[in-house]
């Protein structure tokens, strides 16, 4: 019985710190701003709860990314097409980048702290890992690409979270311009490759 009670505020104190992370992020003015002292003042803990809770900062911004990511996550391992399982690759491949895209764009601070926390390479961290593996594995169903493994970085590379900071946040590049700049980039590298499934 006494082991419950502190289950329950770790949750609750858990809830706490990402919520209050996720609004520090989407509030600040660049992501180096927003330090783990923030984020225990804004939550209403000590800073030694952050660090058990997360381990360190990096932990922190995996954590709370993942979470904000789930939905993400969860139309495309189970929803409907255009952007789950059951969709014709063609149209899935655009849907996937377009959601990662609009992802990042409605997270562009804590997307761009994702990725500069400095652990390693970002193209061997685990989310990024499970967007290359899925968006590799509908590109090898398209007729005619036999190139997959590098044409999945290389739509990747088109939402990093560092472009797209830089487009928006300093050349001001309207949303939907961006996403439609993105569409018709993909629709290039897949166009002649599905003209050929089609001929073929």
């Amino acid at each position: 019985m006494p082991e419950r009670r502190p289950r329950k505020d770790a949750v609750r104190n858990r809830a706490a710190v990402l919520a209050a992370a996720d609004s520090l992020f989407a509030r600040c003015e660049s992501p180096e701003a927003v330090t783990m002292a923030d984020i225990a003042a804004a939550a209403g803990v000590g800073k030694g709860t952050l660090f058990r809770a997360f381990g360190d900062r990096t932990g922190l911004i995996q954590a709370l990314y993942a979470e904000r990511l789930e939905p993400v996550r969860n139309a495309v391992e189970d929803g409907p097409p255009p952007l789950g399982p059951a969709a014709p690759p063609v149209e899935r491949v655009p849907a996937l980048l377009d959601a990662l895209l609009c992802f990042k764009l409605d997270n562009r601070h804590l997307a761009l702290a994702l990725e500069e926390t400095g652990s390693g390479s970002p193209y061997q961290a685990e989310h990024y890992e499970r967007w290359h593996s899925t968006l590799q594995a509908v590109l090898e169903r398209i007729p005619g690409l036999t190139d997959s493994a590098f044409t999945a970085h290389a739509l990747l590379a088109a939402t990093r979270a560092d472009l797209v900071e830089h487009l928006v946040g300093h050349q001001h590049m309207p949303r939907e311009q961006l996403r439609a700049h993105l569409a018709a980039f993909t629709a290039r590298i897949l166009q002649p490759r599905a003209e050929m499934g089609a001929v073929g």
